[in-house]
């Protein structure tokens, strides 16, 4: 059963679609989790690209997911509710970048960006304080991805 306050977001609204990460945002347990699993099935459809193109991607992801999170907080009233998952889409997709091929890698880049987007070590934590708005719910995201990006990297240069 949805929670009132998300009955104004409608998945028939491809925006709040977006936002809801598919619909995984609505899990009733682990949202941010559930968005980044459904992240993985677009990052199969982008991994083969060349970098430009995939970082193309990704930087109209976050520009665009900035008017995104900025509408759905619009709907609900609230300024960063747990359902609304395309940062954690956008964050995935730069952990994954340039990763080596297979499955563990996924996993491991899964793993690595869930830890950084959930304890919001410093810096990330400073900026989720600070900056609010459809930039600010992008913003700590992107970084988690990056933190998890050069530990994936790392991990990949040492295995």
């Amino acid at each position: 059963m949805r929670k009132p306050e998300l009955a104004s977001l409608k998945l028939s609204n491809p925006v709040h679609l977006l936002a809801l990460g598919f619909g995984s945002g609505l899990s009733p347990i682990m949202p941010g989790t559930m968005g980044t699993l459904s992240a993985i099935p677009l990052y199969w459809l982008i991994q083969g690209l060349t970098a430009p193109w995939y970082i193309a991607i990704l930087v109209v992801g976050f520009i665009v997911g900035i008017w995104i999170c900025n509408v759905a907080t619009d709907a609900i009233g609230q300024p960063d509710h747990g359902a609304i998952v395309w940062d954690e889409i956008i964050g995935f997709g730069i952990t994954m970048f340039a990763a080596p091929a297979g499955w563990v890698w996924i996993v491991v880049g899964f793993v690595l960006f869930r830890i950084f987007d959930i304890l919001k070590p410093w810096p990330i934590r400073w900026f989720d304080r600070r900056i609010h708005g459809g930039f600010g719910i992008m913003l700590d995201d992107v970084i988690a991805g990056l933190f998890a990006l050069i530990c994936l990297q790392l991990l990949a240069q040492y295995f």
